[in-house]
């Protein structure tokens, strides 16, 4: 239940003291190596009592707190983490988002290169070392211990920060397994390397090996790997890149004396006039005044085939002008345009968590104290019982290497990040990853019918004339001079077809309007009549003899029939519910192949929303409407169309364009894709740990037992990764397949 306001702006508190409300905000946040580091920060940003909700996403960088925490606090929060956090205003111009994006991946990216480098360049010699001269000479030994521990300094140094750092708050991350595996490793071989010359009869420890090389090896793999972790994270966040790169930085202004000055696009206002040129991107949203064109808006609104605009068309920030130029007027600012809200939501949406992610989250805040226990057993077992302590120190270093549940925390977001960037190339608006895996999840799909799977504009589907009344023409032409007065749908259907049928309107003279009955005028001397009819949407009257009755109907969509076609093939109940009469309802039903009992008509709001919340399988309502907005709200996943009222897009989880129902079964496979992926990397992450950890603890993978887990680690990561990165370029080839498909349509039509 909300808490009882005193204002529409604040809360009030037990006391019934004002309160601010609830905030959400965004945060930027660097230092953070893997998806442990990130859900570290989650726990203790969801731990304070003023937030109530908190997701970080490693993959994007990115925090979102709602709540009561105010800015500077929830920054302390961060920094006490051993991160920098920094605020990003929710106005601000894209160039800098999009530069700030750019610069901190990239920053990220060579964080990782350069340890990598250092580790693998230190190891790669030590190892040539030792498999050509040898432990023969001298100073060998002291060459492998030297490079050991510049590894350790250099490339070690951040895993240790990000160790100490939660080991003071005392807590574990995933850099506690690297730390405290590398430097045993490396102490373990200074103790034996140490025995080897301090003791006049060594012993034993004379045939033992030394690990210096393994030790810079573990942390320039695991580098490696991070470092392929940066580089794919970069590139499953493209979409929100390229969606800010849509909108171009600078606008050509026309002032009041008709003079044009660049300006930046962010500093255009509601009202200003620009130009765009042919070719040009538009910068801002805008309507045009003057001019005309063909505008692609393929890669905003996934719309395959050029549009055309002349005056009082409306156009989008981010589109591609054609070959005219255009005069346009803004209609938002240069922070708020089409582009900028997708950006956020995309962004917003790749750094959300789905319900799937939480089996994942339960296992990685268990694992590292799991995967000690499990490391002081092998050690404790080996030495005590086995008396192997070098066996117990290799195992031991083996377990906390590849027990790091990396890829296991990156099987959801990699996947999320991927499916919810493909989705708005597509110009399907997805707001969350719980909506993400909702979609993935549905078994039946319910339709409003207006505006859904109809154009939602009234035409006239048939005529039937008297056959003594004598010219048909003369008839929808005095029908629609008579009608020319009105603002009712009918009226505009009449009107509509009379310019289909390419004749000429007369004037009218003496308009009257009767509510619930009709119009009366004059037409060329007669008397025109177009009156509400029982047997038909209205009948005209010439001189109150009735010459013809007009049909006006909605007409369905021309992919509407293509949708449910394809919803069926998909396993998915389909069914209409709307709120007109009985028999329209069923005459649509049929055209989109619909039978008369998957239709539901004459619904209010209510009975909609009782239909759709009492259905016992998982559904998703689509529709448009003031009228649908409950419904939306109360199914299980909410689907709007763009075209649609504010009410409904805002109580929807998923938002499609306007003009394509096909979007609806594309949004549900674009879902299905990612859950699968989903799942598949998730069981690659608990398939490497359940067979690897037993392995290690056992000593199976012998005296290189950590250069194997520190490459097997970064070989699971890769294959969560690289699963990833093929649900990408499948998806794109398929996207890229059907806009193929309908220009060679458009192409076959036009021949």
């Amino acid at each position: 239940m909300e808490p009882m306001s005193i204002s529409p702006d604040r809360d009030t508190d037990s006391d019934g003291v004002a309160s601010e409300p609830p905030a959400t905000r965004r945060y930027r946040i660097e230092g953070m190596h893997c998806t442990g580091c990130a859900g570290e920060l989650q726990t203790a940003l969801r731990g304070r009592t003023e937030v109530e909700s908190a997701t970080v996403d490693f993959t994007s960088g990115l925090a979102v707190v709602e709540g009561r925490l105010e800015v500077d606090p929830t920054l302390q929060v961060i920094a006490s983490r051993g991160f920098q956090g920094e605020f990003l205003e929710v106005r601000e111009d894209l160039a800098e988002t999009r530069s700030r994006m750019e610069l901190s991946q990239a920053r990220t990216v060579r964080m990782w290169k350069r340890r990598a480098i250092v580790g693998i360049g230190v190891w790669i010699p030590l190892e040539i070392l030792h498999w050509t001269v040898g432990h023969g000479a001298e100073w060998v030994p002291w060459i492998m211990m030297l490079g050991g521990l510049l590894v350790l300094v250099v490339a070690g140094g951040g895993f240790y920060v990000s160790a100490f750092t939660a080991a003071r708050r005392g807590g574990t991350n995933m850099d506690t397994l690297v730390s405290i595996g590398a430097t045993t490793a490396f102490v373990w071989s200074l103790i034996v390397f140490t025995a080897q010359r301090a003791l006049a009869d060594p012993g034993t420890w004379a045939s033992l090996p030394l690990y210096f090389a393994e030790s810079a090896a573990l942390l320039g793999v695991i580098s490696l790997g991070h470092f392929l972790e940066a580089k794919a994270s970069a590139r499953a966040s493209t979409a929100v890149r390229d969606l800010l790169e849509l909108q171009p930085e600078v606008a050509e202004r026309v002032d009041e004396s008709g003079e044009t000055t660049n300006v930046p696009s962010s500093r255009i206002n509601v009202g200003d006039v620009y130009l765009v040129r042919p070719g040009g991107r538009i910068p801002v949203d805008a309507s045009v005044l003057e001019g005309r064109s063909e505008v692609d808006e393929s890669l905003v609104t996934g719309e395959p085939l050029p549009v055309p605009r002349g005056p009082g068309d409306p156009v989008v920030a981010g589109t591609l002008n054609g070959n005219g130029l255009l005069k346009l007027e803004a209609t938002v600012d240069g922070h708020n345009t089409t582009v900028a809200r997708i950006a956020n939501l995309v962004q917003n949406a790749q750094s959300s968590q789905a319900p799937i992610q939480r089996l994942a989250d339960r296992v990685s805040s268990i694992f590292v104290p799991t995967v000690l226990s499990v490391a002081a057993a092998a050690l404790f077992g080996w030495g005590f019982i086995m008396g192997d302590w070098n066996t117990g120190v290799v195992s031991t270093v083996t377990v906390l290497i590849i027990s790091c549940p990396c890829a296991l925390g990156l099987a959801t977001p990699m996947a999320v990040m991927v499916g919810a960037g493909e989705a708005s190339r597509r110009g399907i608006l997805i707001k969350s990853a719980a909506s993400l895996e909702s979609s993935g999840r549905l078994e039946a799909v319910v339709f409003d019918k207006t505006g859904t799977l109809t154009v939602g504009r009234p035409r006239v589907t048939r005529i039937d004339f008297v056959e003594t009344t004598g010219d048909e023409t003369f008839i929808v032409a005095a029908a629609a001079a008579a009608e020319s007065g009105s603002e009712h749908p009918i009226a505009r259907a009449v009107l509509e077809e009379a310019g289909r049928r390419g004749i000429e309107i007369p004037a009218a003279r003496d308009f009257e309007a009767t509510p619930g009955e009709g119009v009366t005028a004059t037409v060329d001397g007669r008397r025109i009549r177009v009156l509400r009819d029982e047997a038909a949407s209205c009948r005209v009257e010439i001189d109150d003899v009735p010459v013809a009755r007009f049909f006006v109907d909605d007409e369905p969509r021309d992919d509407a029939a293509e949708a449910i076609t394809r919803l069926r093939a998909m396993g998915i109940d389909v069914r209409m519910l709307t709120g007109d009469r009985t028999d329209s309802a069923r005459r649509i039903g049929r055209m989109v192949g619909l039978a008369d009992g998957e239709i539901i008509a004459e619904a209010t709001p209510d009975s909609k929303l009782e239909v759709v919340s009492g259905r016992d399988r998982r559904t998703a309502m689509v529709g448009d409407g003031i009228n649908d907005a409950a419904a939306l709200a109360a199914a299980d996943l909410g689907i709007a169309m763009a075209g649609g009222t504010g009410a409904a897009i805002e109580a929807a989880d998923v938002v499609v364009p306007p003009d394509r129902v096909t979007s609806v079964p594309d949004a549900i496979h674009l879902a299905r894709r990612t859950l699968r992926t989903i799942r598949q990397n998730l069981f690659l992450a608990f398939l490497y740990n359940s067979i690897a950890i037993p392995a290690a603890a056992f000593g199976l993978l012998g005296t290189s037992g950590p250069l194997i887990a520190a490459g097997a680690m970064a070989c699971s990561d890769i294959s969560v990764i690289g699963n990833a990165i093929r649900l990408r370029r499948s998806l794109a080839r398929e996207r890229q397949a059907g806009i193929d498909a309908a220009r060679a349509g458009a192409t076959a039509n036009a021949a």
